[in-house]
């Protein structure tokens, strides 16, 4: 069963990757917005679920990453360049970030991360002369067509999106998944046997971010303009939780599975509960995330390992 999962993974991702070629472009949007989904879920995986850390700073992150792209591009840097500066930018203030506030723990690390957005949001708001201020910033409009934009935008996305895939599933199978494991069981043990939980844990928070980052930045060019109230909306920081706990936290694939559940959910839902969508959709969220605490992966292992139970017995 182990070998075949990274085979359906590439097929999934292939799969996925031939979606400009139905000509759709509301599933290319929707396919984009996935991949979008899927990178700020498998960030927040990386210090929420395998740390056990309940962070709240991927808005953060995310309109960091936005509005570094923004200004980079605006200043007439290359735009995948200004997209790595953005990948940049959010790991640097990541890490300083964890130095400053990841000895705090429990609610109050969740409120501390939750602020950080908060006033990052007030800072661009204010600083006219560089951000716009309330009234946004515009990027450069590419001069290719629609179609041509709207395919360069999801195949952007769509690499990021693996790219952290496979930053998890490294995470997961090394060094630092192991102590960030410790971490969540019994920080205070970890530290008895020899595990450096503050640099693990800063380095959890740094990876964390630098996806997210680039994710920002990427977003910034999808839609050519953005403001402070979009990019450091506080649902930035609690889909991710959402999807990932949908999914299955701590686990290599959930927040994708939980990231596609959660689209799918959101569209559905827009599309026959317009005036009161909202409501329904988090009515929707909790009523899965109570039925299904660890997860659709964990209830699928637990069924699995229900239903491989008798045989164990018949063959004792």
């Amino acid at each position: 069963m182990t070998r075949i999962i990274p085979i359906v993974v590439v097929i999934a991702v292939a799969l996925v990757a031939c979606l400009p070629l139905l000509g759709d472009n509301y599933l290319l949007r929707l396919g984009t917005m996935f991949a979008m989904y899927a990178v700020l879920a498998l960030s927040w995986n990386i210090i929420g679920g395998f740390a056990g850390y309940p962070s709240f700073a991927t808005a953060a992150f995310f309109g960091l990453g936005a509005y570094t792209g923004a200004i980079l591009q605006g200043a007439g840097i290359p735009m995948i360049v200004a997209w790595t500066g953005a990948c940049v930018m959010a790991l640097v203030f990541a890490v300083l970030l964890g130095m400053a506030i990841l000895h705090l723990k429990g609610h109050y690390f969740a409120i501390a991360s939750l602020v950080v957005a908060e006033v990052l949001l007030e800072i661009a708001t204010s600083w006219t002369g560089l951000t716009g201020g309330g009234m946004g910033l515009n990027l450069p409009v590419l001069q290719i067509s629609i179609e041509a934009q709207a395919r360069l935008f999801f195949y952007a996305m769509l690499t990021i999106a693996v790219l952290a895939l496979l930053m998890n599933w490294l995470v997961s199978r090394g060094k630092v998944g192991f102590a960030l494991r410790c971490i969540r069981q019994n920080e205070d043990a970890s530290s008895m046997v020899g595990i450096d939980t503050t640099f693990y844990k800063v380095t959890g928070f740094g990876l964390s971010a630098i996806l997210v980052g680039g994710a920002g930045a990427i977003y910034a060019s999808w839609v050519f303009y953005i403001e402070p109230a979009d990019v450091f909306s506080v649902l930035l920081s609690v889909k991710p939780i959402v999807m990932a706990m949908l999914g299955g936290a701590g686990t290599v694939l959930g927040p994708v599975v939980g990231a596609l559940v959660f689209i799918v959910m959101e569209e559905l839902v827009w599309r026959n509960f317009l005036s009161f969508h909202a409501a329904v959709l988090g009515l929707l969220i909790v009523g899965l995330i109570f039925f299904l605490p660890n997860g659709i992966l964990g209830l699928v292992r637990r069924r699995r390992a229900a239903g491989l139970k008798p045989e164990e017995e018949g063959a004792a």
